[in-house]
């Protein structure tokens, strides 16, 4: 299904609970973007409308390392015919900046990106004694390596996501956050339900797809 698509159910469930719980402007908007960010997540294991930009900047990267190498290697061999200039801790640095723009793809860089921000949030996490933080940082960090719609589509994971939920209510002191993080990832593994793939919900115990594809 398609993450527009999710983005709109999460933000429905988020817009709900801010009419269900005693309004303010800053808890709508925490319920919101709580829910919204819980129904795109599962897709981290692929792409997906939160790492899209991400996979932008990596084939931008992508491009700057090949062109940046084969500058530098261009430059180099001109100094080495003209003034008999070398260093080989240059050449090998263009040389490697050229092969890994030449060989790398898009999608592995933006998996290593995305990993890369995933490490960060666990470290502030570790850094100012925030569990579900750390919880969501490994589970940045891990997602862009699973098998898409493997175990980030799976109840286990949806288990892992409301106890990141309750942590951050804990932080907040703030009701109904768990159960909103909680039906904005639910909210995901229903909706991949209704298409023809479904969603391997036991995965790797039972490895057969639930589906009823009506979307």
């Amino acid at each position: 299904m398609k993450g527009s698509t999710h983005l709109a159910i999460g933000v429905a469930i988020g817009a709900a609970a801010a009419a269900h719980y005693p309004f303010t402007l800053k808890h709508a908007a925490l319920y919101i973007a709580v829910s919204a960010l819980s129904a795109l997540s599962a897709d981290l294991d692929g792409r997906s409308m939160l790492s899209s930009r991400i996979g932008q900047f990596s084939k931008w990267l992508r491009e700057m390392l090949y062109w940046s190498g084969l500058l530098l290697i261009v430059i180099l061999a001109w100094l080495y015919f003209t003034e008999k200039f070398f260093v080989v801790e240059y050449s090998l640095a263009a040389l490697s900046l050229f092969l890994l723009g030449l060989i790398i793809k898009d999608g592995l860089l933006r998996n290593i990106l995305v990993s890369a921000i995933g490490c960060l949030l666990l470290y502030y996490g570790w850094q100012h004694h925030m569990m579900w933080l750390e919880g969501f940082g490994i589970f940045v960090a891990a997602a862009p390596w699973l098998k898409h719609r493997g175990m980030t589509h799976t109840i286990w994971a949806l288990g892992l996501w409301a106890a990141m939920g309750w942590g951050l209510q804990n932080q907040l002191q703030m009701e109904g956050i768990m159960l909103v993080a909680t039906a904005g990832y639910m909210s995901h593994l229903v909706a991949d339900s209704l298409t023809p793939a479904g969603v391997k919900w036991l995965y790797p115990i039972f490895k057969k797809s639930f589906k009823l594809p009506i979307a």
